[in-house]
């Protein structure tokens, strides 16, 4: 069973009071806790990700809960999720794949309560200062538009060479001023994951 080497977190809010002259308010907030582990497969190939499944599981709670605390909201007011990781030189993008897909989002959706939706994911390679863009969708309708969005962080240290970077994003809403139409959040029903 795979724990994270985490060497550290850390967690980011971004708040838009304008845009375009439009005041919003109340203002759009969204999150990121971000992850710096060491890569346990850095420089070798290795058929059993299992560690790295096991990792994913881990930081899915950590990070999905650091998110909701950081915006001051209940589980239940978060609109919007996703997650990323961005490996160093050493590993393979098939780690990143083991960290996020297989077990990463059971304990993301509890922490945002619910969570129908597909969790929007990026994966990709990069040194140290590369940035990230964590895609956005809504956690229980992905046919609500104004949810449709990213989030980019980036760690100035991070990843090393023998590290990979973990990022969840959740919001408190969707992008400001949306205007495209679609499924609103208040018609979102949450069902089937799509309406």
């Amino acid at each position: 069973m795979g724990k994270a080497m985490i060497r550290k977190i850390v967690t980011v809010v971004e708040e838009v009071q304008s845009e375009m002259g439009q005041a919003i308010s109340p203002p759009t907030r969204r999150a990121a806790a971000i992850a710096v582990i060491a890569n346990p497969h850095a420089g070798r190939y290795e058929a059993d990700l299992e560690d790295l499944m096991a990792i994913g599981e881990e930081l899915g709670g950590i990070l999905g809960e650091a998110c909701v605390k950081a915006l001051g909201i209940t589980p239940a007011e978060a609109q919007s999720y996703g997650k990323a990781a961005l490996v160093g030189e050493n590993g393979e993008l098939e780690h990143a794949a083991a960290i996020l897909h297989p077990r990463l989002g059971k304990p993301l959706r509890a922490a945002v309560e619910k969570g129908a939706a597909l969790v929007p994911s990026n994966k990709k390679r990069g040194p140290m200062g590369h940035p990230l863009d964590i895609p956005l969708g809504h956690k229980d309708a992905a046919y609500v538009r104004s949810h449709f969005d990213g989030m980019e962080v980036r760690v100035n240290d991070a990843p090393r060479a023998d590290e990979i970077l973990v990022a969840v994003a959740v919001t408190d809403s969707g992008r400001p001023l949306p205007r495209v139409g679609g499924l609103t959040h208040d018609e979102a029903e949450g069902k089937d994951g799509l309406r």
